[in-house]
Parts: C-alpha cells; structure tokens; sequence
C-alpha cells in the first residue's frame, strides 16, 4: 500500500481535493521534495523565486493554507510575527531555538502529557501541541 506522504504531489493534492495547478504542483515539488520541514511563506516564495517558479508571496500564503486545510501541512504558531507551516503532519511536539528561528521536531513519545482541563460543552480536544523554547547557555 502507498502512504499519502509517498505520493506524487498531483496525486496527494486530487487525494485531498485540490485541483493539481500548475502553481500549486510547483509549490508543493518544493514543499515536499526535502523531508519533513517547518518554514514560513516568505522562505518557500522566496524558493520559488530562486527555483524559477513564477509565483506571488499571496499565492503562496493561500496556497499553504489550502494545503492546511486539506490535511497536507500543519500550522505553528511560535511567535506572534511568524507562522510556520510544517510538512509532518503526525504527532508530535517541537523546539525553537530563539534568535535562530529553527524548529527541531521532538517525537510525541518523548512527552507525557497529563491533567488536561475538560473541554467546554460539546467540544473535544483535537490536538496539544508542545513548543519548547531553547537559548545557547550563557558563560
């Protein structure tokens, strides 16, 4: 059996119900051709720039977040002023390294997770996502 993530990107994209255009195809070659990885939209336009794909920094904002809502990616919020979009889409928790603004992945089987307060009437917790922060020691 072929998992999604071995996929050619036409096929992921239909597989999900996006119409494979010729921008997203593009994009998505870009987005996935390296492994997993977390980045945000002015890295991959700025890929595309240098790949040769014409595409506006709007494209690629909305096509991330077709992607998102189609299950493809995921989003991180790690600071306010920026959004990663992360090509893992299975559990799992992640560091940020400040002043460098890399993300590392921490596998979910590394983190217990317990006590989680109960959520609001007729709402279930789909998703906890842990961001821990790391600096270079001082001295």
């Amino acid at each position: 059996m072929t998992h999604a993530h071995e996929m050619p990107i036409e096929e992921r994209l239909r597989h999900c119900g996006l119409r494979p255009t010729r921008q997203r195809v593009a994009l998505g070659d870009l987005l996935f051709a390296k492994g997993d990885r977390h980045l945000t939209v002015e890295e991959l336009h700025e890929e595309a720039v240098t790949a040769g794909v014409p595409v506006s920094l709007a494209t690629v904002y909305n096509t991330l977040h077709q992607f998102t809502e189609a299950g493809l990616i995921r989003v991180l919020a790690v600071e306010s002023s920026k959004t990663y979009f992360d090509t893992n889409v299975s559990d799992h928790h992640h560091f940020f390294v400040e002043g460098e603004n890399h993300i590392l992945d921490i596998p979910v089987s590394n983190i217990a997770i317990g006590n989680l307060p109960e959520p609001p009437e007729g709402m279930e917790i789909a998703h906890v996502d842990v961001i821990i922060r790391l600096r270079p020691k001082k001295g």
